[in-house]
């Protein structure tokens, strides 16, 4: 993003000051000017490549311009990023860089529906856009479709445990905001999942969202009178 380099640049050229500073105060007879070259080569790398992984690791995947242009990164399956997953994503930004001018990222962006980079594949991870809300009550108009639909012989006996049902709250707190592709891909890949572990086959929940919506709607009631 745009304002995410021109952060970078403004802490390039501080680092560039500082460095500056510390050979004229003296500390190059101290520590050697191969070390202090070697210290500020260091941190102008911290620079590129931390400053990506520190933001969306506690900023639930946004940087400063992702966060002002309403981008977000998120795990496949609809949940929010860990720590590792920024960290990891963003180590394998050099590879993007192969063999010159960003021509492995353009590729794998160009071949991917969900645009993911080197790193988004290694991290399981996707950037989707955010659309500005205006209210809660936007995302839980969609969260709050009718059940009905479901057919009730696709509804397991045995509700979703609480993780399972974390995961299902979570994609449908994001789900308004994804672009149509991630979020049937989204919804596909966690109704597979849950469908697998609860023996529901395929052909009884065609609509994937419907699927979870029971699921959910099962769980909260279950919760409700135990």
């Amino acid at each position: 993003m745009a304002l995410d380099v021109l952060l970078q640049a403004a802490a390039y050229i501080v680092v560039v000051i500082i460095g500056g500073l510390a050979g004229l105060a003296g500390f190059i007879p101290k520590f050697g000017t191969q070390w202090l070259i070697a210290i500020v080569i260091f941190v102008l790398f911290l620079v590129q490549f931390a400053y990506y992984a520190f933001f969306e690791a506690i900023w639930n995947g946004q940087t400063p311009g992702k966060r002002w242009t309403h981008l977000r990164v998120i795990q496949d399956s609809g949940r929010p990023i860990t720590p590792y997953d920024a960290v990891l994503r963003n180590l394998l930004r050099f590879a993007d860089w192969l063999p010159t001018l960003y021509a492995v990222g353009i590729v794998t962006i160009l071949i991917s529906r969900e645009r993911k980079r080197v790193g988004d594949y290694a991290a399981g991870t996707v950037v989707v856009h955010e659309k500005p809300l205006l209210g809660v009550s936007s995302i839980w108009s969609v969260a709050a479709a009718p059940a009905a639909a479901q057919p009730a012989s696709a509804i397991p006996a045995v509700p979703l445990s609480i993780d399972e049902l974390q995961l299902v709250e979570t994609f449908f707190e994001r789900r308004a905001s994804l672009d149509s592709d991630v979020r049937r891909s989204m919804a596909r890949q966690i109704a597979i999942k849950l469908g697998d572990r609860l023996n529901v086959p395929s052909e009884q929940r065609p609509d994937p969202e419907k699927f979870l919506e029971a699921l959910a709607e099962q769980r909260r009631s279950s919760a409700r009178y135990h």
